[in-house]
C-alpha cells in the first residue's frame, strides 16, 4: 500500500504515531498564521499609517499592498506544491509570517509601511492556497467538513485579533501588536517543522506532466473556472457587505455597539455554520449545499433596506453569514472533487485567484453603487449578483 494512503487512513482513524495528526497540526498552524495576519492590520494597521501622516489615497494603497500578491502568487503557489511538495512551500509561507512583522518596527514612512504589507501578503496568499490542497489532498470522503473546520479555526484566530489589538495599542504601542504578531507568526513556523510531505507514488512519479501544462490543464477546466468564479462572486458580496453593512447602519443612528453585535452576530454564525454544513455537503453532495446558501444570501441582503432596526439588521446580518457559510463550506470540496491528476494546489489556486479578485472589486463597486443609486440599490445590485451565481451554476449542473 502506497505510504501516502496508510498516512491518509491513519489520519482519518485517528491512529496515535510519533507525529501529532495532520489535521491538528495544520489546523493549530493556521489558527497561529491567520491571527498573526489579522493582528497586524485590524485595527492596528490605518491607526498606524495614519500616525505616520499617510494621506487618504495612501492608505487605500496600503490596506491594497496586501491582496495585490493573492492575485499575483496564489496559482502558481499552489501549481508548485503539485511538484515541490506541499511542506515547502508552507514553509516558505510561515517563514513570511515569521518574519514580516519585525519589519513594521523599523518603518518610519507610508511607502515603507506598503512595502512591508507587500511583502506580508504573500505569506497569507501562498498559505492559504497550500493549506487548502494539503487538506483536500489528505481527505476524501470527508473534504468538505475538514475544510470547513480548518476555515472556521482560522476564522477564530480573525475574530480574537482586533479586541487584542485595540487592546494592546490602548494600552501599550503600534510596537506592541507587532511583537504580538510576531510571537504567534514565529510560533507558526515552529509548529510548521513539524510537517511532514506524504510520499507520492511511482506512478505519480511516472504521469507528473509539466509545470505549464499543469496551470494550462486547470485552467481550461469549465467546470473549475465555474465553481471559481462562484466564490468569487460570494466575496465579492462579504467584502461589500462587511464594510457597508456597517455605513447603512451608521446612517441610520445606530451606536457602535449595536453595529459590532449586529457584525458579530454574522461572525459567530460563519464559525459554527461552515463545519455543520461540510458535513451536509460530503453526505447530500455540494450543489444541493452550495445553490440554496446562494438563495439564503440573496434575499437576506436584498431585504436589508426594508429592516432598518437594530433587531432587524441582526437578524438579516445572521442570515447572511449562514448563507456564506452554505456556499464556502463546498465550493473548494467541489474544486477539489472535480481536480483530476493530483493537481489539487493547481486547481486550489485557481480558486484563491479569482476568489481574490472578487473580493477586492465588491467593495470599490459597491461603494461606486452608493454614492450613485444609494444603498437599496446597491444591496439590489449585490443579491442579483448571488441569483445570477445560483442561476449559472444549476444551469451547468443540469447538462452535466
Amino acid at each position: 500500500m502506497p505510504l501516502d494512503t496508510i498516512l491518509q487512513e491513519q489520519d482519518t482513524a485517528g491512529l496515535k504515531s510519533s507525529y501529532p495528526s495532520f489535521f491538528i497540526l495544520i489546523a493549530l498552524i493556521g489558527g497561529l498564521a491567520i491571527f498573526s495576519s489579522t493582528l497586524s492590520k485590524t485595527p492596528v494597521l490605518p491607526l498606524f499609517a495614519l500616525a505616520l501622516h499617510a494621506t487618504p489615497s495612501e492608505i487605500g494603497w496600503i490596506v491594497m499592498a496586501s491582496t495585490l500578491p493573492g492575485i499575483l502568487i496564489s496559482f502558481p503557489a499552489g501549481a508548485l506544491s503539485d511538484f515541490l511538495g506541499r511542506r515547502r512551500l508552507l514553509l516558505a509561507a510561515l517563514l513570511v509570517f515569521a518574519t514580516a512583522p519585525f519589519l513594521y518596527l523599523i518603518v518610519s514612512n507610508a511607502w515603507q509601511l506598503m512595502a512591508v504589507r507587500f511583502y506580508h501578503g504573500f505569506a497569507t496568499a501562498i498559505f492559504g492556497t497550500v493549506a487548502s490542497a494539503a487538506i483536500a489532498a489528505r481527505y476524501t470522503t470527508d473534504r468538505a467538513a475538514k475544510l470547513s473546520t480548518y476555515s472556521s479555526i482560522t476564522i477564530v484566530g480573525r475574530s480574537i485579533a482586533p479586541f487584542l489589538g485595540g487592546f494592546l495599542i490602548s494600552l501599550a504601542s503600534f510596537h506592541a501588536v507587532y511583537i504580538a504578531c510576531a510571537i504567534s507568526g514565529v510560533l507558526a513556523l515552529a509548529a510548521g517543522l513539524l510537517l511532514r510531505d506524504a510520499a507520492p507514488t511511482a506512478a505519480a512519479k511516472l504521469e507528473m506532466p509539466h509545470f505549464w501544462v499543469s496551470l494550462t490543464t486547470v485552467l481550461r477546466d469549465r467546470r473549475i473556472m465555474l465553481v471559481s468564479m462562484v466564490e468569487a462572486a460570494q466575496y465579492l458580496v462579504f467584502g461589500a457587505i462587511e464594510t457597508f453593512l456597517a455605513l447603512f447602519a451608521a446612517s441610520l443612528g445606530m451606536p457602535a455597539w449595536q453595529i459590532g453585535v449586529m457584525l458579530g452576530v454574522q461572525l459567530v454564525s460563519i464559525v459554527f455554520a461552515k463545519p455543520l454544513m461540510g458535513k451536509v455537503s460530503d453526505r447530500v453532495g455540494r450543489k444541493q449545499v452550495i445553490i440554496p446558501g446562494l438563495l439564503i444570501g440573496a434575499a437576506s441582503i436584498v431585504l436589508l433596506p426594508h429592516a432598518p432596526s437594530f433587531i432587524g439588521l441582526t437578524v438579516l446580518s445572521l442570515a447572511f453569514g449562514l448563507g456564506f457559510a452554505t456556499v464556502t463550506s463546498s465550493t473548494a470540496a467541489l474544486v477539489a472533487d472535480l481536480t483530476q491528476d493530483n493537481r489539487y494546489g493547481s486547481s486550489m489556486g485557481v480558486l484563491r485567484t479569482v476568489m481574490d479578485v472578487g473580493q477586492s472589486i465588491g467593495p470599490v463597486l459597491t461603494g461606486w453603487m452608493v454614492g450613485y443609486a444609494g444603498y437599496g440599490s446597491a444591496f439590489t445590485l449585490l443579491a442579483a449578483i448571488l441569483l445570477l451565481a445560483a442561476l449559472l451554476l444549476g444551469l451547468s449542473l443540469k447538462r452535466s
